[in-house]
């Protein structure tokens, strides 16, 4: 299944106002949202499909250690 990531930015630093990232999934041609994920100084957050009254919120420090905790490794180039 592939997936598509849009980045709405103009900006090269998260200051005053959240970076927005959407993502599909799919078929390629047929990619459904799966959700859209905003990036802040102070947090990051999920924001499901299809939904307009709750989204997940995680400080870096949180992300931080849930990626340690349950992400895969993988070796950098």
């Amino acid at each position: 299944m592939a997936h598509e990531v849009i980045l709405e930015t103009n900006i090269n630093q998260v200051v005053n106002k959240d970076v927005s990232i959407t993502v599909r999934v799919g078929p390629a041609g047929k990619f459904k949202k799966l959700g859209k994920l905003l990036v802040s100084k102070g947090n990051i957050e999920w924001l499901p499909a299809n939904n307009s009254v709750n989204k997940f919120r995680l400080p870096w420090t949180e992300l931080a250690a849930l990626l340690e905790a349950k992400g895969r490794k993988v070796k950098v180039p």
